[in-house]
Formats: C-alpha cells, sequence, structure tokens
C-alpha cells in the first residue's frame, strides 16, 4: 500500500504537468466540443429565439443543434487533420473563431464571404484600430486558454493502417450523428434555415472556413482570366467639338455616410452647412448598391447595378472609368480609403499617402483634406475632358473620431475610443457627426473652388457615398450585413450634384433645362444604378450600354447626345 502511493503520486503529477496523449481522433472531439459552446453562443441564441424552454420539444432542438454543430466541426476537421496538422489547425480555427465571435457580438455583424472579403482587404491601419483591449481580453480567454492546454498535448502515433481506420471511423460517426440530429428536427430546423439565412453564417468556425474558401476561390478564379472590355464602342459625343474651355467632372465617393444623420435630407441636427449655403442638388431618397465597400464600389461603377446585380459578372468585366478612357477622357483616382476594388485597375491612380501631405497623415490614415489639396493647381493645368474620382475615407469606422480634425469636434461628448462598447450611443453618433461636418468641409471647399475657376473651365461634382452605417440601432453597429436583412441605414446613403454655369452647354444639353430637372429627380427615389449613366451624361460619351432613362440628366440631352 505504501508503494502504491509514490506511484500514484507521480502519476497525478506527470497529468498535471506533463504532456497529455491523446488520437488526431479525440483530439478532434475535443476541439468541436469547445467550438460548439465557446463560438456558438450567437447561433444557438438565434436559432432557439421563439422558443420557449417549457416546451419539451425545445430541448429536444436544442440537442439536436448541438449535435449536429459538433458534428460538422468534427468532419471538417477530421477531413483535414493530420498527426502534425491536427495542432496547428485546431490552433489556427481557434484563433479565427475567438475574434470572429468577439466581433459579431460586439457589433452584430454576419462574416458570409462578402465580409470576410472585407477583412482579407482591410489595411495595417484600419487592422491596428480593431486591435482593442477588449479584443486582447477576449482572445486571451476564448483562446489563449486553450491554445495552452492545446500545447500539452502530445498526438499518439499510431501504426497508419490504424489510423485509417479510426479517422473512418470517426468520419463515419460524425456523420450519422448529423444525419440523426437532422432528421430528427428537418421541418423546423429547414424552416430556420430558409427563413434567416444569415444564421448559417453563425456555426463557427465552419461558417469562416466556407466564406475564406469561397473568397480564393472567387478570387482565383478572376486572377486567372483578364477583365472583360466593357463600353469598346464609347466615343466622345457631338458636344466634344464645340468646346471653348476644359471639361472636368470631380466624382467624390463617400464613406460610410448614411442618409438618416444627412443635414441637406433633413436630419435633427445640421451635419451639411456648408453645402447647405451653396447652390447644390440634393437627392433625398438614394439606395446603395451594398453595404460594405468590397460590394458597392465596383457595383457602382458597373453598368448593371443593384437592379441586374450579379457579382461574377461585375467583378469580371472593365468599369465606368475604362470606358471613359477609351472615348478619350483623361481618367485618375486618388484614393484616400482601400482601394478601388479593380475599379481603376490599369488607370491613372494615386493615394494621399503618397502625396507626403504635411500635417495631414498620421498613424497610417491621412484627413481627407489631402484629396483637394491641390485642386487648383489641378484645375489650371486642366486640358480637355477629365474625371477625377476621389475615394474619401469619411465615416470609416469604429474610429470616427480619428476621420476629421479636433476644430470639427462640435459636437460633444464625442466617442474617442476605438472600442464603440466604451461609450455610449450619444457619444457614438457624435463622433459621426462631426465626421460628416468635415465630408461637408472638404466637398464645399471643392466646389467653391471649383466655382473660381469657372471662367476657365466647365465642371461638375457630384458626391455619392457608397453605403450606410448603423450606430447601435438594434444593438447593431458598422455596417455589412447581407443586402436581404441589413437596416435601411446601411443601405439609404447621401448623393449631392453641383454644376457650373457651363456645364450645360459643354456636355450638350438644353439651356435652362438642368436645374429644374435634377430638383425634380431630387424628389424621387434614385440609386447607385444611376451612376453610371449620368457620369456618361455629365461627359457627353456615347456608348450602346447608356440607358438614358437611368441619367440623372437624360431629360436634358439634345437629340444628338449620347
Amino acid at each position: 500500500m505504501e508503494s502504491s502511493r509514490p506511484a500514484l503520486g507521480a502519476r497525478l503529477y506527470r497529468w498535471a504537468v506533463g504532456p497529455l496523449e491523446l488520437s488526431v481522433e479525440a483530439l478532434v472531439l475535443v476541439a468541436s466540443l469547445f467550438w460548439a459552446v465557446s463560438a456558438n453562443r450567437l447561433f444557438f441564441a438565434g436559432a432557439l429565439a421563439e422558443r420557449s424552454w417549457s416546451d419539451p420539444s425545445a430541448w429536444g432542438f436544442a440537442a439536436a443543434l448541438v449535435v449536429l454543430v459538433v458534428a460538422l466541426h468534427a468532419a471538417l476537421l477530421g477531413t483535414l487533420a493530420t498527426r502534425w496538422t491536427v495542432k496547428p489547425l485546431i490552433a489556427l480555427l481557434s484563433v479565427a473563431a475567438a475574434a470572429a465571435t468577439f466581433y459579431v457580438e460586439a457589433f452584430g455583424v454576419v462574416m458570409d464571404p462578402s465580409m470576410l472579403r472585407n477583412v482579407l482587404r482591410t489595411n495595417p491601419a484600419e487592422a491596428g484600430e480593431l486591435m482593442t483591449p477588449a479584443l486582447w481580453l477576449h482572445l486571451a480567454l476564448y483562446a489563449g486558454v486553450p491554445l495552452l492546454l492545446l500545447w500539452r498535448v502530445r498526438v499518439a502515433p499510431r501504426p497508419w493502417l490504424a489510423s485509417a481506420w479510426r479517422r473512418a471511423a470517426l468520419l463515419l460517426l460524425a456523420t450519422l450523428a448529423a444525419l440523426g440530429a437532422l432528421m430528427t428536427v428537418f421541418q423546423p430546423f429547414a424552416s430556420l434555415m430558409r427563413n434567416q439565412k444569415e444564421l448559417r453564417y453563425r456555426i463557427t468556425p465552419a461558417s469562416l472556413v466556407w466564406s475564406t474558401g469561397a473568397v480564393l476561390a472567387a478570387d482565383a478564379k478572376g486572377a486567372s482570366r483578364p477583365r472583360q472590355a466593357i463600353g469598346e464602342d464609347a466615343a466622345a459625343g457631338s458636344s466634344w467639338a464645340l468646346r471653348r474651355k476644359p471639361l472636368v467632372v470631380v466624382l467624390v465617393v463617400g464613406e460610410t455616410a448614411r442618409a438618416a444623420n444627412w443635414g441637406l435630407s433633413g436630419a435633427p441636427r445640421q451635419t451639411t452647412p456648408q453645402l447647405a449655403a451653396l447652390p447644390v442638388v440634393n437627392f433625398t431618397d438614394v439606395s446603395a448598391c451594398g453595404t460594405n465597400t468590397e460590394v458597392s464600389l465596383p457595383c457602382m461603377f458597373a453598368p448593371v447595378g443593384r437592379r441586374d446585380y450579379d457579382e461574377d459578372r461585375i467583378r469580371g468585366q472593365q468599369s465606368l472609368m475604362h470606358v471613359l478612357a477609351r472615348a478619350g477622357v483623361a481618367v485618375q483616382w486618388r484614393d484616400n480609403q482601400s482601394g478601388c476594388k479593380g475599379v481603376c485597375d490599369g488607370l491613372p491612380s494615386e493615394t494621399v499617402a503618397s502625396l507626403q501631405l504635411p500635417g495631414l497623415c498620421a498613424d497610417g490614415h491621412c484627413l481627407d483634406e489631402g484629396l483637394v489639396q491641390d485642386l487648383d493647381q489641378r484645375l489650371n493645368s486642366a486640358q480637355g475632358t477629365q474625371l477625377w474620382v476621389l475615394h474619401m475615407l469619411g465615416n470609416h469606422g469604429p474610429s470616427y473620431f480619428r476621420r476629421y480634425p479636433a476644430r470639427f469636434a462640435r459636437f460633444r461628448p464625442e466617442c474617442r475610443e476605438d472600442d464603440l462598447r466604451r461609450c455610449s450611443i450619444e457619444q457614438v453618433v457624435n463622433a459621426y457627426d462631426n465626421a460628416l461636418l468635415y465630408t461637408d468641409e472638404v466637398l464645399a471647399t471643392a466646389i467653391r473652388r471649383l466655382q473660381a475657376h469657372a471662367g476657365a473651365v466647365d465642371s461638375a461634382l457630384l458626391f455619392v457615398s457608397d453605403h450606410g452605417e448603423s450606430l447601435g440601432e438594434q444593438g447593431l453597429f458598422l455596417h455589412g450585413l447581407p443586402y436581404p436583412i441589413a437596416p435601411e441605414v446601411q443601405k439609404r446613403v447621401p448623393m449631392v450634384l453641383w454644376t457650373s454655369a457651363g456645364l450645360e452647354q459643354a456636355a450638350g444639353m438644353r439651356s435652362g433645362c438642368l436645374g429644374p430637372e435634377l430638383q425634380r429627380r431630387a424628389r424621387t427615389p434614385v440609386a447607385h444604378d444611376h451612376l453610371f449613366h449620368t457620369v456618361l451624361g455629365l461627359l457627353d460619351v456615347r456608348t450602346a450600354l447608356y440607358q438614358p432613362e437611368l441619367d440623372l440628366t437624360g431629360t436634358c440631352r439634345t437629340p444628338s447626345a449620347p
């Protein structure tokens, strides 16, 4: 009896501090159970939201969902893992799952392929703003602790034949368990997935693997073939030969500005005081093509838009800028954001950061003043017909307070945190509205400079935001929800148009028509779909792609116009 105590103590010591030996299959099951408990709270909450725990069927439905989630991850990981890769895979997926659940719970986003494309395209400065203390604490708890335990695990070696049989048994068991669970709750589960499609993207980390794979496959498919040329018949309109002055259209693409807070559109507070004092036309009901930049930007510059949306088609074709360049328009893209998403591929482009403007850039971001700081010089040297696209940083969240200089902090108290959960809704909205005040300043500055050069250059400025934003409504923040379920604040955006007095003649329009026509159209619903055709009209470029009914200036065209 005495001799057994040291042996028992040694075994306990080895268990406490020594390596734990597990087979690949056992490790897969442990990881799958852990993810079901730690990373799928929102999935289970959404799936069981309308069920009463006093109903016995609710418990059966919940049990079936747990079995289904565990079996799904066991089958996924069991298919990919080997003795040498199982620990790295579990580590990677645990960190990814922990990060995803943090942002899903904090902001209400959905990790579908569209959102994963945003994540993969995030630049270092944007990523840095999202690395908050709360995220690190969450990662430490839901990824750090499991990784420490995983580090202690030693994967037991097995003869290849025995390993193959065990793996086959695991996959068979996972498949049978999933099918059995699914069959017991098939009707309610099918109805749930049909009516709440976003729930499938709450199954974590399986949804991350699916969404990432879908994005990489789509990108690889796109990279394997050149963009299809469109508008190959594009040509200068008849007005080009009659112009006595250069014609410049400045297209400003806003970032995350929502119509609900836009002063010109009747927001409760005036966030656009300078534009309100200028002769601009404000469109009050504008629908965005998407709820994130990766979707909206290519769609805005495509001839089909949202009305006939086809992501593969849009990403596989050239854009409005290529059509205009083909007709002889000198185009340039100036970016203060995360790139043109293929819209300006192969065309002249530059970033504000590359201009090295003193006092305007810090921490990897530049203020939007850099987009227009040299506008006078550019107008002085303008020749022919030109399109300048300015891509704003605008109201990119969550760090709204970083988007404007201190002098624009007029609405107080403002949220000065990268983690919006540390601020009240009022503070978040104040910081967001301060950023809109700064956008108002940048746009008004550009218009005033165009006005000052109106004697030498005919011009127009068109501003439209790429998508909107949630600011705490229904517990949601930021943007990027799938379009069918996204709230209106993520899909309604501001749009403003200013034209010089000589624009009508320069673009081949009937004299005196444009002002009244724009005021009429401004009171009707419009969309990103109108952008492609309106810019063609403003520059008087002819192509079979042009649809006059989608040109906001279309009724002012002369018969010889496109």
